[in-house]
């Protein structure tokens, strides 16, 4: 942005700035979400739950796939980036 437009958009710098913070917070909430190695722990986890009887069949079934759903996001994601986290 030029200098005119930084001066006159400066009375919205906070409003600005809010929405920077909001993005960060998403891309790392996201980062987060799709990290192999936490969906990876969810599994042994959910793993755990099902065989101390905690949850149903169904119930780890269903939760099993929404998991591997999330691991086969974050691969396709860091494939393309080429950041070597994929599994």
């Amino acid at each position: 942005m030029g200098l005119i437009s930084e001066v006159l958009l400066l009375p919205f710098a906070p409003v600005r700035g809010s929405a920077w913070a909001i993005r960060q917070v998403l891309n790392e909430a996201e980062r987060i979400y799709y990290d192999p190695a936490t969906v990876r722990a969810e599994l042994a986890r959910l793993e755990e739950q099902l065989g101390a009887g905690e949850i149903t069949e169904e119930e780890f079934d269903r939760q099993e796939d929404g998991l591997l759903d999330r691991l086969e996001i974050a691969s396709r994601t860091s494939a393309g980036l080429g950041n070597g986290t994929a599994p």
